[in-house]
């Protein structure tokens, strides 16, 4: 009889050990956060480990119970921070509210949850007018970011924290624990819920920072542009207290004259956020050349939506690097990472950008696959299928929603909804979501390969494809496009540029030259809103 048994301490894995690691090996590090003013405001991990202990007490004497959910309506800033740790440590999940969503979508989000908590910003009150009637929140704590008394019957943030005493002890959080939540974002359908575990996010935490994944370290100077309320912000505010990160809040000054000033002045090292911020800044650094000293070697680390490889060359004259990852709320959510492994072996510059175009290999602890007619496809770098992942952070239900075969498959792996192809080595290139691509004449053609052509086009600034019926060919692709400022390009322009890079038949016969595309509320293009706008496109009007 084998008795063996390992010697290994038993100890879970859980969120209250970055906190206690943040106060007590970097409490001199600095956080700064933009106000609503534009004021910066600064203090150290010391002050947000002791506020964020402050308000877990706060919490658990206000009859906060292990499991309850603390929902946040707030921007990027330094007590958004703090409600990160302090409602999970007290044993509550955080539950972060998109508010860019419309209000009564936030309601539904709010109440599904079964909120009892709802902390808040000051200057976000107009919007929490327009909904609380339709919640349940049983107590409203509001930040006050202005300086202005804080009335209409709600708590005090600061005065709120003073109801702690200072002496708390965590209770006990098993690793399997949920700590936090996000919906999906709603595109199609009601918004969906996904609990993550203590487990998932400390495991995601250390993956993320390696080297081969995002590489973030204690030497960094991070800006997470991307909402904290957007999938937990990528997961970097857990791995920047478990690395001692300086962190440089936004606040709600997301525009990039906002960003490139405090990108310079506090030395920020890497960024994180969607491509729609980045091509806006793209522009303002070509017509202000020389006007910005970043920090050499800034790093991008750019999700959401495919990255045109001619936004990943612009910024690369900037010494600027742009790293694509790829997943989902529902991966917590980093899956993918663009970064070259040493096995492609030595690229020229051509294949390096090419590779960084792609949304790149499975990070550790994740395994992708691509399914095509109920069959595994194959690694060949052409064959594409749904894309399928499988991972110790990827969610296996939604909340309060029965496992269906839409979402899972029959062996437990997450269906994303995205089109793609692996090669032989794992390079995953995505070629559409399945809602989006186009089937013309029997042939797919992908939306993501023509709107990242069409945006490689100097005088372009952003476009977006859809297919539209067609009466011979049941779909055509239809491109809307937003030329940069100054700029003129005809249709005959754009399929000549495209004419470099497709067959025929695969460049789209429609276009229409627009001032804005709609976006979801996490930057995508709403393609659900162009496929209604232009449903009643008259082919007439063109060639056929």
């Amino acid at each position: 009889m084998n008795d063996m048994q390992t010697t290994m301490m038993q100890l879970p894995l859980n969120l209250s050990h970055f906190l206690d690691r943040a106060g007590k090996l970097f409490g001199a590090q600095e956080i700064v956060s933009r106000m609503p003013d534009k004021s910066l405001h600064r203090y150290t991990y010391a002050d947000f480990y002791r506020r964020a202990r402050l308000l877990a007490e706060a919490l658990t004497r206000a009859g906060l119970k292990p499991g309850d959910r603390v929902a946040t309506l707030m921007w990027n800033h330094y007590a958004h921070y703090e409600t990160y740790f302090g409602a999970i440590v007290a044993g509550g999940v955080l539950h972060t509210l998109n508010l860019r969503l419309a209000p009564e979508d936030i309601a539904y989000i709010a109440d599904h949850a079964g909120d009892r908590f709802l902390i808040v910003d000051d200057v976000l009150l107009p919007l929490l007018d327009q909904f609380k009637d339709k919640v349940n929140f049983e107590r409203i704590i509001v930040v006050p970011l202005n300086g202005e008394p804080v009335t209409g019957g709600y708590d005090d943030y600061e005065e709120f924290l003073k109801t702690a005493s200072g002496d708390f002890e965590y209770p006990q959080m098993d690793e399997n624990a949920p700590c936090a939540m996000c919906y999906t974002s709603g595109t199609t359908g009601r918004p969906k819920g996904v609990v993550y575990s203590h487990r998932s996010q400390v495991l995601h935490s250390l993956v993320q920072a390696m080297p081969d994944a995002i590489g973030m370290s204690g030497h960094d100077v991070l800006l997470p542009v991307v909402p904290m309320f957007h999938a937990n912000a990528w997961g970097v505010p857990y791995t920047a207290a478990m690395l001692g990160v300086k962190m440089v809040f936004p606040g709600p000054h997301l525009h990039p004259d906002d960003l490139l000033p405090l990108l310079e002045s506090e030395r920020v090292t890497l960024s994180c956020g969607v491509p729609t911020i980045w091509l806006a800044m793209r522009q303002i650094l070509a017509d202000n050349p020389g006007k910005w000293d970043l920090q050499p070697g800034l790093r991008l680390t750019v999700g959401g939506s495919a990255v045109p490889e001619a936004l990943i060359r612009d910024f690369a004259q900037h010494d600027i690097e742009i790293l694509q990852g790829w997943g989902m709320t529902e991966t917590s959510p980093l899956a993918t990472v663009s970064r070259p492994v040493a096995l492609r072996g030595d690229l020229d510059e051509d294949e390096r950008f090419k590779v960084r175009s792609m949304q790149g290999y499975p990070i550790p602890l994740v395994d992708v696959r691509a399914f095509n007619d109920e069959e595994e496809a194959p690694w060949d770098g052409n064959t594409v299928g749904e894309i399928q992942v499988h991972g110790p952070w990827i969610t296996g239900s939604y909340y309060g929603v029965p496992v269906s075969e839409e979402n899972f498959s029959d062996d437990g792996w997450l269906r994303t909804g995205d089109v793609a192809s692996i090669d032989g080595l794992g390079l995953m290139k995505i070629s559409d979501r399945t809602k989006d691509i186009i089937k013309s004449g029997g042939e797919w053609i992908s939306s993501v390969d023509l709107e990242n052509a069409i945006m490689g086009h100097p005088a372009v600034q952003e476009a977006a494809v859809i297919a539209i019926p067609h009466p011979k060919w049941a779909e055509r692709p239809l491109a809307v496009i937003v030329l940069k400022p100054g700029e003129s390009v005809t249709e005959a322009d754009i399929k000549t540029h495209l004419a470099k890079h497709f067959v025929k038949w695969m460049v789209p016969d429609a276009y229409d030259f627009v001032e804005s595309i709609p976006r979801t509320s996490t930057g995508k293009f709403l393609k659900t809103a162009l496929r209604e706008q232009y449903q009643d496109w008259k082919w007439d009007d063109v060639a056929a």
